[in-house]
């Protein structure tokens, strides 16, 4: 529970436990004024166990907190929002787009899975595995909590404090609400999970934040990430604070290897359907095996998101049968 940007940068990483595979979320105490936590935790006894505990270790309390920051909208960094603003009257600082979508936190979800199943029939996954996970992402959502965005930001917008200042930019692609926070006098970002040192970011297809949801027309979320991440590459950073795991010092070199990663993602799909005509799940099966069952909708997104950037380069083209997308190699 230490600084991690220096001895006098004030910001202080609070690693709070969530019931995902990622394991804890760090959360970010930043000590000036107003006094401020950047993402928050998922909304559990235990994480609220944790964080007051971390909190204390720096002697503070929830009550003292000033302003909560919130990256995205995935609910293991704004499941405890709701209980922190109301025990602490601070106030809520989220995007401007994603402030609706937090404050219909249920109904939001409930949208958002539907758009997922309808996806995933489309792309070859049998519906009875689609509902199946719908049921499981539903005992979910009790980690994740509505709350009232007090104040919006927007791209360019910069967040004020006593000795430092936050410039505000919208980095889409591991979610649509994906927000980073750039101290620009000291070269510190705040990455949420834009940009994690030890796995990679996954580029999940979700509902777009204005609410449109035709499978018909899937959101490019990995084409999203990519152009997100040479913006970030093009930055001048000396550290990156993210959402899980250790510090970022040389980004770029960190990003290159990103890009490489999933270009050969790429090369490897491609020869999957130079095979023959294949869905999404399909090629998630010969990629991955029984895991492109257990975690469909995750698997799905990363062959997807891959598959999008062969459509771009003329590839590969997509071919519908009853209802069901499969892809086949044009030759290109």
């Amino acid at each position: 529970m230490s600084a991690v940007g220096g001895p006098s940068s004030g910001i202080h990483v609070l690693p709070v436990p969530t019931p995902f595979a990622v394991g804890r979320v760090n959360c970010y105490l930043i000590d000036d004024d107003p006094l401020t936590l950047v993402d928050t935790g998922p909304n559990s006894g235990t994480s609220l166990t944790v964080l007051e505990a971390a909190l204390a270790e720096q002697g503070r309390r929830i009550e003292d907190l000033e302003r909560i920051v919130l990256t995205h909208q995935h609910i293991d960094h704004i499941g405890l929002a709701k209980i922190l603003a109301d025990r602490s009257g601070a106030e809520v600082v989220a995007l401007d787009v994603l402030a609706p979508w937090l404050a219909n936190y249920g109904t939001e979800i409930e949208a958002d899975d539907a758009f997922a199943e309808r996806l995933m029939v489309r792309n070859g996954i049998p519906r009875e595995i689609g509902i199946a996970l719908r049921v499981v992402t539903a005992s979910f959502r009790g980690w994740g909590s509505a709350v009232q965005v007090t104040r919006t930001v927007a791209e360019g917008d910069v967040l004020e404090f006593a000795s430092r200042c936050w410039r505000v930019h919208r980095r889409p692609g591991h979610s649509p609400s994906d927000t980073v926070f750039h101290d620009e006098a000291t070269g510190e970002l705040m990455a949420g999970d834009h940009l994690i040192k030890h796995i990679s970011s996954n580029p999940l297809i979700s509902r777009p934040l204005d609410g449109t949801a035709d499978p018909d027309e899937r959101p490019h979320a990995l084409r999203d990430y990519l152009a997100s991440l040479a913006q970030t590459r093009a930055m001048d950073l000396a550290v990156v604070y993210a959402g899980h795991g250790d510090v970022v010092e040389d980004h770029r070199t960190l990003i290159d290897e990103r890009f490489a990663g999933h270009e050969r993602r790429v090369r490897k799909i491609a020869g999957i359907v130079a095979e023959g005509p294949k869905s999404g799940f399909e090629i998630a099966q010969q990629m991955w095996g029984n895991v492109a069952v257990t975690q469909a909708f995750l698997t799905l997104s990363e062959v997807l998101g891959h598959v999008d950037l062969l459509l771009e380069r003329g590839e590969v083209a997509e071919v519908e049968d009853d209802g069901v997308v499969r892809f086949a190699a044009t030759g290109a």
